[in-house]
């Protein structure tokens, strides 16, 4: 089983998800279905918006029942939430030596059949892997790509599929995929050209140090084959120290910065805020004027890696669109005015005339900083209230202060207990919600705590119906971090008398 291998030609052939409903395992059962694989799959009883995603596939999970194993299955493709001592399904396979993948595993053997590109970073991979699958259908090249979320310009869906009709000289086609750097997951890739979006602390359960996840990145770099590409931000100082550590190691790496401070086609100029929309240039493009409809400058810098991966690959491709510029800047333009954002990511839940209901997965004190001055920028006028969730108690304790001081642009924030992972110990912490909120008072003058999600429900129902005189174009509600709260904009939005 240890030597098992994914094959090229998957037609036909059996396999099983333990933990399908997961984002990643929902994307990646998408992929093998295009690609032809007959999927079964298990998880637990309750329902996710992955549920639409595998409904789309002609795949409605079974619960867990060591039944589900057969001796017809290639293997079993699990998430790291499941493992053998505590997954029937899993003990199941192994006693009948059925091949056990982790997910991981399973999409970096994929890689290895195709030109893969792998999109890292602590922030912006989901949004910058739904950018360039956005920008890629314009540009009608052979490709897969595989997101962390449902991508609204995928289709609604977490993966886009094959696209035009010509194939690459050496016979395979693209594949472009989020990979992720916990428990050092993306070493199983197999990367071509790799996005690097940004390097901080974070995962401190399994980096303690900013050292510990920065040789992660830099060892990822390194799988780079000769003279591979490396695309990183040249505006954050990780990546940056990620791609010089990486250089050093290996002079054959080309490196391709990005950013407001990057030499070269991919140097951003930031443009004005206006209707709803963001505007850019980029040095290599002319006077063509790009444009989002996402807030954020942040986003603005995950788009510029977008184009610049996009281009590349036209270039691998031989396309003869990379020597008529004029078009293909109309034509990336185009992909950027297309993407409208994904799951969880600057998500519009409801609008009415008074009040924008968003929410967003932000649950690095970075993210939450730049996403709220994006919203700041992107809705002039309105009152900006946060509700946040903080995700891990390892991660609330090693970064308090900066999350303390991360929501300078909301006007008021209110905050919960901290949604917990069942990977780490709760009690060891010795923090809980209410250290965070007593160490945000010390930074921001409006902060309330409600130690259950829907605890904050009746009043805030209240205060949305009413408006605040004080902000006469309304107000603007983000539910924000990677725990349960988005429940909370969901019921207020059905409280307010709108569908939920």
């Amino acid at each position: 089983m240890r030597d098992f291998q994914l094959p090229s030609d998957l037609q036909g052939l059996h396999i099983h998800f333990v933990g399908i409903k997961g984002t990643g395992m929902a994307a990646l059962t998408e992929i093998l279905c295009q690609r032809g694989a007959r999927i079964t799959g298990s998880d637990v009883a309750d329902t996710f918006y992955t549920d639409q995603v595998l409904a789309a596939c002609g795949i409605t999970a079974s619960l867990f029942n060591e039944a589900n194993i057969t001796d017809d299955l290639l293997c079993v493709i699990y998430s790291s939430a499941y493992n053998q001592a505590t997954n029937c399904e899993l003990a199941e396979a192994h006693r009948r030596n059925i091949p056990c993948l982790l997910y991981s595993q399973a999409l970096g053997q994929l890689s290895a059949h195709a030109y893969s590109c792998g999109i890292a970073g602590v922030h912006g991979k989901t949004t910058t892997t739904g950018l360039t699958g956005t920008i890629l259908q314009q540009l009608e090249l052979p490709v897969q790509v595989l997101a962390g979320s449902l991508i609204s310009s995928f289709g609604g869906s977490d993966s886009l599929g094959k696209q035009g009709s010509c194939t690459l000289s050496q016979g395979t086609d693209f594949f472009v995929a989020e990979t992720c750097e916990y428990q050092r997951h993306f070493m199983d890739f197999h990367p071509q050209k790799i996005i690097l979006t940004s390097v901080e602390s974070d995962h401190q359960d399994f980096f303690p140090t900013y050292e510990d996840i920065l040789s992660a990145f830099v060892d990822y770099i390194c799988l780079l084959p000769e003279n591979g590409q490396l695309i990183y931000c040249a505006d954050d100082a990780g990546a940056c120290e990620a791609a010089t550590r990486a250089t050093k190691l290996r002079g054959d790496i080309q490196l391709v910065p990005y950013g407001e401070t990057a030499e070269g086609n991919y140097r951003v100029t930031f443009g004005k805020v206006e209707a709803g929309c963001q505007y850019f240039h980029l040095a290599g493009f002319g006077n063509q004027d790009f444009r989002l409809e996402v807030p954020g400058r942040h986003l603005v810098l995950n788009a510029a890696a977008a184009i610049a991966l996009s281009v590349e690959l036209l270039k691998v491709h031989d396309s003869a669109l990379v020597q008529d510029k004029v078009t293909l800047a109309k034509r990336l333009a185009s992909g950027l005015a297309a993407f409208r954002g994904g799951k969880r990511r600057s998500e519009l839940v409801g609008r009415t005339e008074k009040l924008v209901i968003l929410d967003d997965y932000g649950h690095h004190p970075t993210a939450i900083k730049t996403t709220l001055e994006g919203y700041r920028a992107f809705y002039p006028g309105y009152k900006l209230v946060v509700d946040f969730m903080s995700h891990t108690y390892t991660r609330t304790a090693a970064l308090l202060e900066e999350f303390a001081s991360s929501f300078g642009a909301a006007d008021q924030v209110i905050l919960h207990k901290i949604y917990g992972s069942a990977r780490e110990n709760a009690s060891a912490s010795g923090i809980d919600g209410t250290t965070l909120y007593k160490a945000t008072c010390k930074y921001h003058p409006n902060v309330r705590y409600y130690q259950e999600i829907l605890d904050a429900a009746q009043d805030l129902e209240q205060e949305l119906a009413q408006g605040d005189s004080q902000f006469p174009e309304g107000i603007v509600f983000v539910t924000m971090g990677a725990g349960d709260n988005w429940k909370l904009g969901r019921e207020l939005w059905r409280r307010l008398g709108n569908e939920k």
